[in-house]
């Protein structure tokens, strides 16, 4: 199974203050902890919203764009990773070694092919497959 764990956004986030050194170090420690055991697919901090824009669609085929920054930090999103564990408990187990000082940390199971059923086509898996595949590349 696959989880994103999302980091939420905080006042120091969004005003685009970097963590310490020592944060730094310990989260880069936790992060060789994670890909050594074989959990971490992927993981990344985003810039602040004010460097952003949410693009909204209206169901009728018009979009409008909202530049940043967006008020309601706690519902924004600071970083990612994605992690491949056996289940969420794991994930959770893997999360509670996290160095955060504070803050709230999202656990998300990532949809997979099977999940999606019958309206998920063998023609429709294959071209998932070539687009991973060429993402990959």
């Amino acid at each position: 199974m696959r989880f994103m764990v999302i980091v939420k956004a905080d006042r120091d986030s969004e005003a685009g203050k970097m963590p310490s050194k020592k944060l730094l170090a310990d989260m880069t420690t936790y992060n060789e902890q994670l890909a050594k055991a074989g959990v971490m697919l992927a993981g990344e901090g985003l810039h602040p919203s004010s460097k952003g824009a949410r693009v909204r669609f209206d169901g009728k085929g018009k979009t409008s764009v909202i530049d940043g920054p967006f008020a309601e930090t706690k519902e924004l999103v600071a970083g990612f990773w994605l992690w491949k564990c056996a289940s969420l408990d794991e994930a959770i187990e893997w999360l509670k070694k996290a160095p955060f000082e504070g803050g709230e940390v999202e656990i998300r199971q990532v949809f997979e092919s099977e999940d999606f059923g019958e309206e998920f086509t063998p023609e429709l898996q294959q071209r998932e497959a070539r687009l991973r595949e060429q993402i990959s590349a």
